[in-house]
């Protein structure tokens, strides 16, 4: 495809997304068996099925605009995927894996964020209002999304990491405080 217009890299980012979106969509289930935390691994369970919807809104806004939205590998997504799996590979901490797994995921929404808010403009600008609506539904769901793991990481799993690490510590030592799940600080 050659890139001779706004409405040509239009078409180039949603097919870039759309590559995204199903690689997404494989990715998730591994992320969701190998998080420890339960809260985290629902949280993937649900952005699973609204992965699945993104990808048929992509279809969606193919047929409205006339394109075939296969063809196009997403090369940043392909990346982000295998540096999770190189995380999950090196089998940390549960807890420090579940931190880990936060932020390879706030790595995808933030990817997501920046392509879909970028097709909204353009789809915006060319007067495409058929689409618009479509991808600001998706763009909302996925700052929503990338806000859910912030929480998550800041309420739970990465004081859970941190203690975890703290422990380790202190048992290499032989001696000195540790964090307990909640947070709190108990002698050893």
């Amino acid at each position: 495809m050659k890139l001779d217009s706004l409405e040509a890299l239009m078409e180039d980012m949603l097919k870039d997304i759309y590559s995204a979106e199903n690689q997404i969509t494989k990715a998730l289930p591994k992320m969701a068996k190998k998080a420890t935390a339960p809260d985290l691994r629902e949280a993937f369970e649900q952005h699973l099925a609204q992965t699945q919807e993104h990808v048929r809104r992509l279809d969606q806004i193919g047929d409205k605009l006339g394109i075939k939205m296969k063809g196009k590998k997403c090369k940043a997504l392909e990346a982000l995927v295998e540096e999770c799996k190189e995380l999950m590979d090196e089998k940390p901490e549960p807890q420090v894996l579940d931190a880990g797994l936060i932020a390879a995921a706030q790595k995808v929404e933030h990817y997501e964020i920046a392509s879909y808010g970028t097709a909204r403009q353009w789809a915006e600008q060319l007067g495409r209002d058929n689409v618009v609506q479509l991808l600001q539904e998706t763009l909302d769901e996925e700052k929503a999304t990338d806000q859910k793991l912030t929480q998550l990481a800041e309420q739970q799993v990465n004081l859970q990491a941190e203690a975890a690490g703290e422990e380790e510590a202190a048992v290499g030592a032989g001696t000195g405080a540790a964090r307990t799940s909640n947070g709190s600080r108990r002698r050893k």
